[in-house]
């Protein structure tokens, strides 16, 4: 299936509610989506002399993993909201591992459900905080990507912080994301304590409390985590407790249950 035709196969309430949020941007991009796709489907509905599940040339701008992505239904969020920031940690050379190992993968996809989730806290939180945005650090994560992690991180002290591509993350089944807060009049994320991929007790919801105390955070530092955790909260993800950054969009059950990692 091609970008164009996920667009137009949408069903009909959500891409509405998608419009909602992108307003007349998002009306013209599904419009000349689904006008390019019509003028190049034939009556069977398939692209002529072309199967489904080879990656199509006419996504320009779209890596070949990422036209895989879309193909299997992922969706990038930033269709449906254009309001959410992304900014991908592991898409540059700033981040624990000290290496950028997505390459051209730029834009943050998930599982249809996750998405509006997502979608769903980043509304709750601008109706309490007009001026923030959610601002997604990581989403998928496909499992090819898990193994190069996990090949940088073997044998070192950050290894217990990678899950091991062999049972997988949240991430690699597209529902999970890494978040902070963007404000948009400042255009800069809010002071969380720790960078996003922080590994350490400093990163510990459990604890804030008691750095609170010491002094090692300070009360806006965790406010600006409570305000997080709520909106997400609000729209149904699952936060984590070592973790202020991550959330799952189900129980991790629920999630192996009924989705398949991402190769």
């Amino acid at each position: 299936m091609t970008y164009e035709k996920m667009i137009c196969n949408l069903d009909p309430k959500i891409l509405f509610r998608g419009i909602s949020l992108a307003a007349a941007a998002l009306m013209t991009v599904a419009l000349s989506f689904c006008q390019t796709a019509i003028a190049q489907t034939n009556p069977m509905g398939d692209s002529p002399g072309r199967p489904e599940t080879e990656p199509q040339e006419e996504l320009i701008g779209f890596s070949l993993l990422e036209q895989r992505l879309l193909q299997q239904g992922l969706i990038d969020v930033r269709l449906i909201d254009p309001s959410i920031v992304v900014d991908l940690k592991y898409a540059k050379a700033d981040n624990f591992m000290g290496t950028d190992i997505y390459g051209d993968y730029t834009r943050a996809y998930l599982r249809p459900e996750a998405a509006w989730k997502l979608v769903r806290a980043n509304e709750i939180l601008q109706e309490r905080h007009p001026n923030l945005r959610i601002l997604v650090g990581d989403a998928l994560r496909p499992r090819s990507v898990q193994r190069k992690m996990w090949q940088l991180v073997a044998g070192t002290p950050m290894q217990p912080y990678v899950a091991n591509p062999k049972w997988g993350s949240m991430h690699n089944y597209g529902a999970a994301v890494d978040v902070t807060l963007y404000d948009v009049e400042t255009e800069e994320r809010l002071d969380m304590g720790t960078p996003l991929d922080h590994f350490g007790p400093l990163a510990q919801p459990k604890l804030e409390d008691r750095f609170l105390k010491e002094g090692k955070l300070s009360r806006d530092q965790v406010e600006n985590r409570r305000i997080l955790r709520s909106a997400m909260k609000g729209a149904g993800w699952h936060p984590l407790n070592i973790e202020w950054w991550h959330f799952n969009a189900f129980s991790k059950d629920y999630i192996r249950r009924n989705y398949s990692i991402i190769e």
